[in-house]
């Protein structure tokens, strides 16, 4: 298992190759991870907080911020499952 700080150098090291200026952290991947990759696609809470590694959801829902389209989206699913299709 890394260290925070060896994977803080190795994500600092991936930035500089691919030209990316802003600070790259393993607390900011994963903050990524779970919002960007995970939730925006549907994945649900409760499977990210087990890939995370979280005990409490309470945790996950700390990382999770609920994006607008997202709702959006979920929004536009009950309506088809009740009225059905647009």
């Amino acid at each position: 298992m890394l260290s925070n700080q060896k994977m803080n150098s190795y994500l600092k090291e991936i930035a500089d190759l691919c030209g990316i200026t802003k600070e790259l952290t393993f607390h900011i991947a994963r903050h990524t991870f779970s919002t960007t990759i995970t939730l925006s696609n549907g994945v649900p809470i409760e499977t990210v907080s087990k890939m995370l590694g979280h005990l409490d959801i309470r945790t996950t829902q700390h990382y999770a911020k609920l994006l607008d389209n997202r709702i959006r989206k979920d929004m536009e699913n009950l309506e088809i499952k009740l009225y059905g299709s647009k």
